[in-house]
């Protein structure tokens, strides 16, 4: 037992030397990259684009859940027109960034794990470095680049989604007053507090996800156990992860309000 405790100690403390250095060498040669832009929107569409059906139909039934368990509450106390408040600061604050990042890593974390790890298992990363081009420029850094710019705008898709759902099930299936529903939404809902914190969540839940899952294909074991471990990890870690950071995030941003 003490030697398994040591080398899952020295494992975990490898793992995360290498993630640093691996992290160092993805900001270090993401100008290559940059350069190339058709790399980086081919990933933008693949992590993106790809990911916008589930996000949107997601976003809508959060959003009418959320404002059919909402009015029920709401009208105990008489607040049944301050609905449009409810959904906008729950999904602009928390749900919105939270679930569009947990969507976001099963769907584009998952798929970029198994790519970057059937190219390790098929010695496609061997033969770049050998004809002297430096994977990690040309294969990591887009694909992480791809998923940080897509995840704050998915986001804000399924918070938008997800407001509308709430309208949809508020005003026309439950009667709630239309104006009221806007008019105290807006007035509630402030931008630096709460729209630019939810997009802060998600612009880091991006950098975490993306790290996560070009990391663990990178460092996948290439056998088609090895890829199908990595996917787990990956799915695992990143939801870890986006909780973790939420509860961090959220301690700093409404401290004192």
């Amino acid at each position: 037992m003490i030697r398994q405790i040591g080398a899952m100690t020295i494992n975990g403390i490898w793992r995360l030397g290498f993630a640093t250095r691996f992290m160092w060498l993805l900001l270090k040669n993401s100008g290559q990259s940059l350069t190339r832009l058709h790399l980086t929107i081919r990933e933008i569409y693949f992590s993106g684009v790809l990911s916008l059906l589930i996000i949107l139909v997601s976003g809508l039934f959060v959003g009418l859940v959320l404002g059919l368990q909402g009015y029920e509450t709401l009208q105990r106390y008489g607040s049944s027109e301050a609905l449009g408040v409810l959904v906008a600061l729950s999904l602009t604050r928390e749900l919105g960034p939270v679930v569009a990042a947990l969507l976001f890593a099963s769907r584009a974390g998952s798929a970029v794990t198994a790519e970057i790890g059937l190219m390790k298992t098929t010695e496609q990363l061997k033969a770049m470095d050998m004809m002297a081009v430096n994977p990690i420029a040309r294969v990591a850094a887009p694909r992480f680049w791809g998923g940080v710019i897509s995840m704050p705008l998915l986001a804000a898709m399924f918070s938008a989604m997800g407001i509308f759902g709430g309208w949809l099930i508020g005003v026309p299936f439950i009667g709630v007053d239309d104006g009221a529903f806007w008019s105290q939404m807006q007035a509630a809902v402030d931008w630096r507090f709460d729209v630019m914190n939810g997009v802060i969540k998600s612009v880091v839940f991006g950098i975490a996800v993306s790290l996560i899952a070009v990391f663990e294909g990178y460092d996948c074991v290439p056998t088609a156990e090895g890829v199908s471990g990595a996917i787990t990890r990956t799915v695992v870690t990143s939801a870890l992860a986006i909780l973790a950071l939420d509860f961090v995030l959220t301690s700093f941003m409404f401290r004192g309000q």
